[in-house]
């Protein structure tokens, strides 16, 4: 049976994130730029004959009925197709981070098994399952930098400049993981920000705009007396490099390095900025132009 390994999931992150207003059924409308970077799961699936789905984690223990299971399974029914797979996760982005991972996980699945079952699917076709799964998942499934907009179904792929792909970027993920539902229902959420062109944010890619989350984050763990690690992020991050934000709803927080820090730039940990939680990740990436993915399938029409 055939079988594709070594799939890369890449995680992503929002370099603004705008609440522009919230639709009568409560979904909020937002403007963002998302940032493919290389910090990534990878995936391993195997084709099955019997029909059933099944997902053996390979170093970290995920939720019994993930995103990825409930993407091969609505793939499944939807195309109806009698061959089942097996998909082994090496899980290496961190949950409640704002980075998009299980998000990512189960876009690679759709993007394999279009493949695997030999279904040959247009992206568009994709694209109507994935919003099914969640707001996060068509973007990873077109696989191209982009601005978002809408409830995060509206996405247009976005070139981004050499100075933002080729910048380091240090993220620095607490030990806490924030509910995203929290956050959208938070009163420290504003909802109002002027509506955005593309031109503006490509004149100051790495300074424009805000993340309108992350006031509402960083209230709702003081609120839960879990500490203020997001705000201790953040701070950390603007005394090593400035200009720090949160990703997506949080707890991740990144910051562009510094000219003058790259050269001697090494792998950074958590202790190296005086923190000594080991439950905190260090990581410096750098932003990738597409999806690794797209290379690998190329199959797979647009």
């Amino acid at each position: 049976m055939p079988s594709l390994h070594h799939l890369p999931a890449p995680a992503k992150i929002n370099l603004f994130l705008h609440i522009t207003g919230r639709r009568p059924d409560g979904y909020h409308l937002l403007q963002s730029v998302f940032m493919l970077i290389d910090w990534q799961d990878t995936l391993h699936i195997d084709t099955r004959a019997d029909g059933h789905i099944r997902r053996h984690d390979l170093n970290v223990a995920l939720p019994a009925d993930d995103l990825c299971l409930k993407a091969a399974r609505l793939l499944q029914a939807e195309s109806g197709a009698t061959l089942g797979c097996d998909i082994h996760i090496e899980k290496n982005v961190p949950w409640g981070a704002g980075l998009g991972g299980g998000s990512s996980d189960a876009a690679t699945v759709l993007l394999a098994l279009n493949q695997l079952w030999g279904l040959h699917w247009p992206r568009s076709r994709l694209l109507a399952l994935a919003l099914r799964l969640g707001a996060d998942v068509p973007f990873f499934v077109r696989g191209h930098n982009a601005w978002v907009e809408g409830i995060g179904e509206q996405i247009t792929p976005l070139a981004l400049p050499d100075e933002v792909l080729q910048t380091p970027l240090m993220l620095l993920k607490p030990a806490i993981a924030v509910p995203t539902a929290a956050i959208f229902g938070s009163d420290a959420l504003k909802r109002d920000t002027k509506h955005a062109i593309v031109a503006d944010f490509l004149a100051a890619p790495k300074r424009f705009g805000q993340n309108d989350l992350q006031d509402a984050a960083v209230a709702y763990q003081a609120s839960s007396d879990s500490g203020n690690d997001i705000g201790l992020a953040l701070e950390v991050m603007q005394n090593h490099f400035g200009n720090s934000r949160m990703t997506g709803s949080g707890s991740t927080v990144f910051s562009w390095v510094p000219p003058e820090q790259i050269s001697h730039l090494t792998p950074i940990q958590p202790s190296d900025l005086g923190l000594n939680d080991a439950l905190w990740i260090g990581r410096v990436c750098r932003g990738l132009p597409q999806h690794p993915l797209l290379k690998m399938l190329d199959q797979i029409a647009d």
